[in-house]
């Protein structure tokens, strides 16, 4: 065979395989995929489960979100304590085709740390209820290609809310992620190391950001001498309309954006890749002229914190004031992004 006629079969062959990997990852889009593990969801249950699991798209209790520990009755569909063995992996497959590997990750170990947290409140009389399987998945309207319908994941700590309007995800917010403790400082379950630390790019590349800082940026960036003790509209159908505080990103430094986008990035990339694309699309297009960065608190370790990331189209709330169950000051993590144009793919007034 002739060294051109070599070259031919080599270049059509990667013409194949880019063209074949294009279509594997149409076919596999996010919503194709939520949509398939959805309606696998909902099979999987009994009659009765499946009318606390299926919402009617229009109900207002969709946008009735949070990530406190409510209390049994507070949310809407079928807790995974009370699924078998079967529903349990329909639940889990529709969580994993909603979120990122490193977003389901996150998300399971969230769920994990409540078993952290039942050992660590028994002395103190456990009033929350702290469970590892305490978390709730709802759809809502009839998934299916040509319609809208979303879903929900939430309990202690996780808030995850869907809407698919097409077959293409159009909404992703509010998506709350926390973390008690921040920073596990003893083996109290075995499953659990000390020194877990499940948002742990969400702080320390905010603290790089703020140690990098000059003392003239500060004066910008540096909103309040102290952090607010919760992020804004915890719970609220729409976020805060309050107008961006701190630095514009176009006055950081090259090295210093960069450190901001990889904080974003961070956020973007517990979903999947075609909605975290989305997601970055919409920073890029809000641009750094338009971008802050607002820092309250200290950077010291055991000390409250706060940063908001806010462009037009979106907002990204970190807050770190809470003890740990242990007592160990600062050490319990909420953050939050929302959409400025509205949450629930319901347009912001």
């Amino acid at each position: 065979m002739s060294r051109r006629l070599s070259a031919i079969l080599v270049a059509l062959a990667l013409v194949f395989c880019a063209t074949a990997a294009f279509s594997f990852y149409k076919l596999v889009a996010s919503a194709e995929t939520m949509e398939v593990a959805a309606k696998n969801y909902l099979a999987s249950l009994s009659a009765e489960q499946r009318a606390k699991a299926a919402v009617a798209y229009e109900d207002m209790v969709r946008v009735d979100w949070h990530f406190i520990p409510k209390p049994d009755g507070a949310r809407e569909g079928v807790k995974v304590r009370d699924m078998n063995d079967e529903q349990k992996k329909a639940a889990h497959a529709l969580l994993k085709a909603a979120l990122s590997e490193a977003g389901y990750s996150k998300a399971t170990q969230i769920m994990a740390l409540e078993g952290l947290l039942h050992e660590l409140e028994k002395s103190k009389g456990g009033k929350n209820i702290r469970d590892t399987e305490r978390y709730f998945f709802t759809v809502y309207g009839t998934p299916k290609s040509d319609g809208k319908w979303g879903m929900s994941v939430e309990g202690h700590h996780l808030s995850l809310n869907f809407v698919v309007d097409k077959g293409k995800v159009v909404s992703t917010t509010p998506s709350a992620f926390g973390a008690n403790p921040a920073i596990v400082m003893s083996d109290n379950v075995p499953s659990i190391k000390k020194g877990t630390r499940v948002l742990a790019k969400e702080e320390t590349l905010a603290l790089e950001l703020v140690a990098s800082l000059t003392e003239d940026q500060k004066k910008e960036a540096v909103i309040a001498d102290k952090p607010p003790s919760e992020v804004r509209a915890a719970g609220a159908a729409q976020a805060s309309a309050e107008a961006a505080k701190g630095i514009l990103a176009e006055k950081l430094t090259g090295q210093q954006r960069g450190i901001l986008q990889s904080l974003i990035d961070e956020y973007a990339k517990s979903f999947p890749p075609d909605v975290a694309q989305d997601r970055l699309e919409s920073v890029k297009n809000d641009g750094p002229a338009k971008i802050r960065f607002g820092w309250a608190g200290s950077p010291k370790q055991g000390e409250g914190r706060y940063y908001c990331i806010q462009g037009p189209s979106f907002q990204i709330e970190f807050v770190n004031v809470q003890p740990d169950s242990a007592g160990n000051p600062a050490n319990h993590i909420h953050s939050v992004w929302r959409d400025l144009r509205g949450d629930f793919a319901i347009p912001a007034k």
